[in-house]
């Protein structure tokens, strides 16, 4: 079963799914989320700072306001890093403009693997992949809806990408039972414009499974489907009751 964490979190929570992996509020003059592992994980991320496949053992979602200039986020986020100490090798760093309390978290326990799910989601910059819309050579704004996934359990590469595939398909469920528009064409969202997720996985030999596929019709693609769901959907409920 799901196990939903706190909206308007302060401090930490430790994850019962994957000893050792923490999430933390950090304040201050640089607020952000820290998701922190044991040890460095094999991973599949779109972030800004720390994509593609490597190993990750801290992962970052920084909060920006609007005005936040983004001219070269890349190089912002390596000192962002830097200034907290992380290691600038294996981590991964997502930007928002939604508010960190507005954070959901949830997690639930498998046979064969366990899943953490961590989001912030907004909806200011809705957008339907496929409809003909207005867009740009290359265009970068925070994340909208990030999306932080850690897997207890052994994933092949492969079977990381299909988590990413999947958790893409509940995102796009739980934006249309919610009746997100996009603001151009008025078509159910599939998303925002700004998306990023970062995929991790401990390679845990403990439950004795190697995972080749994540999609929907097997019981960690079931994970990911429910807790991406139910994360973003929680995480959009706060945004939406936030708003003025």
């Amino acid at each position: 079963m799901a196990l939903p964490f706190i909206n308007g979190m302060t401090g930490h929570v430790t994850s019962s799914i994957w000893e050792g992996v923490r999430l933390s509020l950090v304040a201050g003059g640089h607020p952000h989320l820290l998701l922190s592992l044991p040890r460095a994980s094999d991973a599949v991320s779109s972030a800004v700072f720390g994509g593609g496949f490597l190993q990750l053992d801290h992962i970052v979602n920084r909060y920006v306001d609007h005005s936040y200039d983004c001219s070269d986020p890349v190089s912002d986020m390596q000192a962002f890093a830097a200034a907290c100490g992380y290691p600038p090798a294996s981590t991964a760093g997502l930007l928002t403009a939604v508010k960190l309390q507005q954070v959901s978290l949830w997690e639930e326990r498998g046979g064969e693997a366990s899943v953490l799910c961590c989001t912030t989601a907004g909806a200011g910059n809705a957008a339907r992949a496929g409809a003909a819309r207005t867009t740009y050579a290359a265009a970068y704004k925070p994340g909208t809806i990030n999306t932080v996934l850690l897997i207890d359990g052994k994933l092949t590469h492969a079977c990381l990408v299909n988590a990413v595939l999947t958790a893409a398909e509940a995102k796009a469920a739980a934006l249309g039972d919610l009746g997100v528009r996009d603001a151009e064409t008025d078509a159910l969202a599939t998303g925002t414009t700004t998306d990023a997720i970062v995929v991790c996985a401990s390679q845990s030999e403990a439950y004795g499974t190697e995972h080749r596929y994540a999609g929907t019709a097997t019981d960690l693609g079931g994970m990911i489907g429910r807790l991406v769901y139910e994360s973003v959907a929680e995480s959009l409920a706060a945004y939406r009751k936030a708003l003025p």
